[in-house]
């Protein structure tokens, strides 16, 4: 039996509209196949609705215990230390809800036959010297956002030598 009331999948964001489409029909599927009464999706930035949002669409819909399930591949800061920290912030707001940071998607040998399926998928597809590509300016960035976040080698180097286990 589940033991969450609800389910926020968490994607990056992009400023690339419908850029989460794929992570949004997923949790249509757990939703729709009734595995869970609240299922809500959020971006950590640009378009799409954030975590404090879905957090609080969870709450008003009498979750008492929320799962966070970041929709990444890769344990990087953002699932190290961005995004839990949000969560610490946000679950301060909501006492006697159970928050929950769930595990990423990561390596599992469900995603080696995925990573096989579009491989072979791939087959048909056209030379990228003959595909039409948009310009980056198509998909402007909003005001003061940049396109990396700033980082300092130094930085960088302590969060590799302080390995997170999530």
């Amino acid at each position: 039996m589940n033991q969450f009331d609800a389910v926020i999948l968490m994607g990056h964001g992009s400023r690339v509209p419908d850029a989460g489409k794929g992570m949004e029909m997923v949790a249509e599927r757990l939703l729709g196949d009734g595995t869970f009464k609240i299922v809500e999706t959020c971006y950590m930035e640009r378009l799409g609705a954030r975590f404090a949002d879905a957090l609080g669409k969870c709450v008003e819909q009498g979750a008492k215990s929320v799962l966070l399930l970041p929709y990444f591949l890769h344990t990087g800061l953002h699932t190290r230390v961005d995004i839990p920290m949000m969560m610490r912030r946000e679950a301060k707001k909501h006492e006697g809800i159970k928050v929950v940071f769930g595990n990423n998607l990561g390596f599992d040998e469900l995603l080696v036959e995925l990573v096989r399926k579009r491989i072979y998928e791939s087959a048909h597809l056209k030379d990228v010297r003959e595909i039409d590509i948009k310009e980056r300016d198509d998909f402007p960035l909003g005001r003061n956002e940049h396109v990396f976040v700033p980082m300092h080698q130094d930085e960088a180097e302590h969060f590799k030598d302080h390995k997170h286990e999530h």
